[in-house]
């Protein structure tokens, strides 16, 4: 079953980290099987409050896989420089 990890990152607080991360994060995603769905975008809210700022959507064969890419040893450096260059939420969804 498929799986998405869903991240809206709303502030960008150090560019050069953020730079680095993205010099590196596709090549991670590709490792592990995922693909890009959404990479930032207008967004239209239609119900609710919600407005993301700047969303992206990565899919994966299952949530295992999507964890494994997250935990995995080549994407730890990586989420730490995101982690520090940002502010943001990030969940994982189980699709069908």
């Amino acid at each position: 079953m498929a799986a998405y990890y869903l991240v809206d990152v709303l502030e960008i607080t150090d560019q050069a980290k953020i730079a680095k991360y993205r010099e590196g994060v596709f090549a991670t995603v590709e490792l592990y099987g995922g693909r890009y769905v959404i990479l930032g975008g207008k967004c239209e809210v239609v119900e609710g409050d919600w407005c993301p700022t700047f969303p992206v959507m990565i899919e994966f064969s299952s949530v295992e896989q999507a964890k494994r890419w997250y935990s995995s040893p080549e994407y730890q450096p990586l989420l730490k420089l995101r982690l520090e260059s940002t502010r943001g939420n990030a969940l994982f969804i189980e699709g069908r």
